[in-house]
Formats: structure tokens, sequence, C-alpha cells
């Protein structure tokens, strides 16, 4: 039998203009009524209707095509489902104007948030925005970093840990030793956690002083470059990069002080968007699983949508290291 509003505003004991308010994550209901319509809903087995209803996809990277084809790839995992994704750019990990977006949004009826690299990344975030979306009762994921308020909600990340460790194994069974990281900056959960990796991996092989090989800057192609000028003073051989962005910088910052990619210093980025492959010389990456992040994130959204239970905590991805023309085994003595 199928359960509508007069059955859930009979069960919560209210009316049907609050249950309505309440389906809608409209304001103007208190908490301890909006629990009581949600309990009822529960009970009753109501799922809420996806049609026409927005889900906005928050990050800062609009310009990275990782990010881009991560972005497309969730809408055209809730389309056929009536959901409508809107991007929300928060360039430079702009808190308010995440703030900014939800607020304006949470009153249109928007069915989710899915916060993609955006301040779910950032050490000591401000937690605003979340706080307001638990009180209103929208459902949020994220990609590629847990929440700084600690709050367990489900969170879909390619293994960092593990895109460090295939780098940096790849350049080894090469031949170079002297490995340098050009990584993002400090409190950003994903550069930290391919440095911890990086560090990891380079003590494995015997190299201990790994430290002094990390160089960080933010994820720009500039950034790769600037970073890549202390890694040649040291002697690198190789640059691991945190992101191809950063690698195709490095690239021009090797060139620009008159050594050669690979032959003089080999280079692996991180993403593995399409267009490494046509990049001079097409880049060796480690590839984020963009359609399989994109496929769990739209899956996890239609059950929050439909008050499903989906598994809280953070699931890891295998990254896939793509081998093309920017490594080469190192040069004599490397």
């Amino acid at each position: 039998m199928r359960v509508g509003i007069t059955d859930i505003a009979a069960r919560a004991q209210v009316s049907e203009a609050t249950v309505s308010r309440v389906i809608n994550r409209r304001q103007g209901v208190s908490r301890k009524t909006r629990d009581a319509v949600e309990q009822a809903m529960a009970e009753l087995g109501y799922e809420r209707t996806t049609q026409g209803r927005l889900v906005a996809v928050v990050t800062d990277h609009v310009s990275n095509p990782f990010f881009a084809d991560v972005a497309e790839r969730i809408e055209s995992a809730l389309a056929p489902h009536g959901l409508k994704t809107v991007l929300c750019p928060a360039f430079a990990g702009g808190v308010e104007q995440e703030y900014d977006f939800v607020s304006s949004l949470v009153d249109k009826g928007i069915a989710a948030v899915v916060f993609l690299s955006a301040s779910n990344t950032v050490e000591g975030a401000d937690t605003e925005a979340y706080e307001l979306l638990r009180q209103r009762r929208v459902p949020y994921v994220g990609v590629n970093g847990e929440f700084a308020d600690g709050v367990a909600v489900p969170v879909f990340s390619t293994d960092d840990l593990l895109a460090a460790e295939l780098a940096v194994d790849h350049l080894y069974r090469l031949g170079h030793r002297r490995i340098g990281m050009a990584s993002g900056p400090a409190g950003n959960r994903p550069a930290d956690r391919r440095v911890q990796g990086f560090l990891a991996a380079m003590s494995r092989r015997g190299i201990e002083d790994a430290e002094r090989w990390v160089i960080r800057q933010s994820y720009t192609v500039e950034g790769g470059q600037a970073a890549v000028a202390p890694l040649l003073e040291l002697g690198a051989t190789a640059v691991v990069a945190a992101s191809d962005w950063m690698a195709l910088g490095a690239i021009r910052g090797i060139r620009r002080h008159g050594r050669s990619v690979p032959q003089d210093v080999s280079v692996v980025g991180y993403d593995g968007t399409a267009v490494t492959e046509f990049t001079d010389p097409p880049l060796t990456t480690v590839r984020q699983p963009a359609d399989r992040l994109a496929l769990e994130v739209g899956r996890s959204v239609l059950a929050l949508v439909g008050n499903r239970d989906v598994p809280a905590g953070e699931l890891l991805f295998d990254p896939e290291l793509v081998v093309r023309a920017s490594t080469a085994p190192a040069p004599a003595g490397g």
C-alpha cells in the first residue's frame, strides 16, 4: 500500500503542511517536530520522491579535468533517476562560498550535497555548512577526504598511500634512488597522505632521509615548476608529483633548468586525466578511478535521498599506474 502525506501526518500527530515542509527539507519546523516526522516516515517505509531535485556538487578544482570528469560522471549516474546536479565552484578552498551555496540551495528542494575535494580535504575547515545540512536533514557525502568535524558520513577516496607506492616502485625499478616529491600544501588531507605514502615507500627501500626530498607547493602548474627547482639542486633524477598539473609544471621547470625529460629527469603525475596522453612527452601518471568513484557517489546519494542506510566512513579505491614516455631508466650515476 502506498504511503502518503496523510498517513505520515497521522502517525507523527502533525499537520500535512508540516509533513510537506519536512519532506521538502524547508525551514520553519522545530528539531523535535522534524525528528517525529522523520521517524514516522521511517516506520511507514516512506521514500522521498527524487523527481526534479537538485544535487549540489561543491568543488574548488573546476579547471582540473579530473574533477570536471568526476562531476560529469556523477551527473550521468543521477540523471536517469530524476536528480540534476548543479556545480558550485568554491575556489581556493572557499569555505564561506561553500556555506553561501549550501544556505542558498537548501530551501530550493535540494536533495543532497557532494563535497568533491572541497573543504572536506582541509584540516580545521569551518563546519558551518555541514551543521546546516544536518539540521535540515539534507544528506551529504565526500570525495577524497573525510570531514573536518569527524561526523561519520560516506566518503569515497582514492588510496593515496598506494598511489605513492606505485609511483616510487616504478621509479625505483628504473634505477632511480634520488627521487623527489612535489606535493600539495600541508593541511590538505590528500597531499598529506601522499607524502606519508611517499616517505613509507622510500623507507621500505632503504632511503631514510626522504623528508628532505619533499617540497610542498600549490596544486598548480606554477606550483610544480617552483617545487622542482630545489629538487634539482639536491640532484633528483626523478619527481613524483601530487597532481598532473604539478607534473606538467615540473616538466617545464626541468626544461628551463636545461635538463630534459625523461633522459635527465623522470616525472610521474597523479590523477590520470585523458589530456596526459597528449602532453610532450606523454605523462606517466597514477590514475584515479574516476568512473568507480562517481558510480559509488551516485549510488549512495540515491540511497540517502530515498532514506535508505548507507555505510558511513571512508571507502578506498585502488589507483592504477599508467606508464608513458615521461619516465625512463635513471641516467648514469643516478
